[in-house]
C-alpha cells in the first residue's frame, strides 16, 4: 500500500490546488526517519515558491505535481499519504506546502514510516529519470496485445510478475491477489504458460478491479493508515475475495477456505478450488 488507486486517489483530491500559487515550502519537525528529499529543501523553496500547479498526474504509484518548468514528484511507497487535511498523526508529516489565496489551503506529504521520497525536476528530465528503465505501461492503459506479449517472455510466476513496476505499472500486492482470484488463475502458474483466453481474463479483471477500487477511493486496511486526501478512509476494503481473508470461505465457490501463501517475500491469497 498504497497501489494504483489509492494514489490516484490522492491525485483526484488534490484538483482544489489546480491554479493556485505556492506561498511556502517546509519541512515540519520530525523526530522520526526523515525521508529522502532531493534536491535540499532550500532549492526546492528558491525554485517553486510563486509558482501555480498547472497539472497534477499520476505516474504509476507517484503523485507528480507540475509547476512549470519544474515537476515535484512524491512517492508514497509504504506507508505515505499525499493530502489536503491532516492524516491519522501530524508527528509524521514530513513536507508541507501552503498555498496563496482564499480559502487557504496546503498539501501534507505524510509518511508514518520515512519510505517514502520527494524528488523535483525539470519537466524534460521526468521521463529519462523517472519513467525509463523503470516503469513499464500504466496497469490501466496497457492494450491487452502488449500485456499478452510482456506476460508471454517471462517465466515468472504470475504474482510476481504482475509486481514488478517494470513489467507494468501501478498493481501491487493487494489487486493482484484480487484480480487473479477474479481471472481464475492460480497465482505460480508460469506467465508463459497463459493461455490466450486466460491472459484475456486477466487484463479485463485487471481493468475492472482497479477501476472500481479508484470509484470506491482505495482501499483502507486494519492499522487504518490509508486515507483520502480529506482524510477519510476507503471502501474498497469491503469489497475485497481474497486479500488477508485466508481461512475464511471463498465467496466465489462457496466450497474452499482463503489459502495463504508468500510469494517473492510477500503474502499471496487465493482460493484453491477456484484458481488450480
Amino acid at each position: 500500500m498504497p497501489e494504483l488507486p489509492e494514489v490516484e486517489t490522492m491525485c483526484r483530491g488534490l484538483r482544489p490546488l489546480l491554479g493556485r500559487r505556492i506561498a511556502d515550502v517546509t519541512l515540519p519537525a520530525c523526530r522520526y526517519r526523515p525521508i529522502v528529499i532531493q534536491p535540499a529543501i532550500g532549492t526546492i523553496q528558491q525554485q517553486l515558491v510563486g509558482g501555480a500547479i498547472d497539472q497534477i498526474s499520476r505516474l504509476g504509484k507517484r503523485v507528480v505535481l507540475h509547476i512549470s518548468p519544474h515537476v515535484l514528484v512524491l512517492q508514497p511507497k509504504m506507508t505515505g499519504l499525499v493530502s489536503l487535511e491532516l492524516p491519522p498523526s501530524h508527528e509524521h508529516v514530513r513536507l508541507q506546502i501552503d498555498f496563496k489565496g482564499q480559502p487557504r489551503l496546503r498539501m501534507l506529504f505524510w509518511d508514518r514510516r520515512g519510505l517514502g521520497t520527494v524528488e523535483m525536476l525539470l519537466e524534460e528530465e521526468l521521463h529519462q529519470r523517472i519513467v525509463q528503465g523503470r516503469l513499464g505501461p500504466d496497469a490501466l492503459a496497457i492494450t491487452l496485445a502488449e500485456f499478452r506479449q510482456r506476460l508471454s517472455s517471462t517465466s515468472r510466476a504470475i504474482k510476481v510478475a504482475l509486481l514488478d513496476q517494470k513489467l507494468l505499472a501501478g498493481v501491487g500486492n493487494l489487486y493482484a491477489s484480487e484480480m487473479l482470484h477474479q481471472a481464475r488463475i492460480h497465482p505460480a502458474r508460469v506467465c508463459s504458460s497463459l493461455s490466450s483466453k486466460k491472459t484475456a481474463a486477466l487484463h479485463a479483471a485487471m481493468l475492472e478491479i482497479l477501476l472500481t477500487a479508484i470509484e470506491h477511493e482505495g482501499s483502507t486496511l486494519s492499522d487504518g493508515t490509508y486515507r483520502n486526501a480529506l482524510n477519510d478512509p476507503g471502501s474498497y476494503q469491503n469489497m475485497h475475495r481474497v486479500y488477508d481473508r485466508a481461512g475464511e470461505l471463498c465467496p466465489q465457490c462457496q466450497r474452499s477456505k482463503i489459502v495463504r501463501i508468500v510469494q517473492a517475500q510477500r503474502s499471496t491469497f487465493y482460493c484453491p478450488t477456484c484458481q488450480r
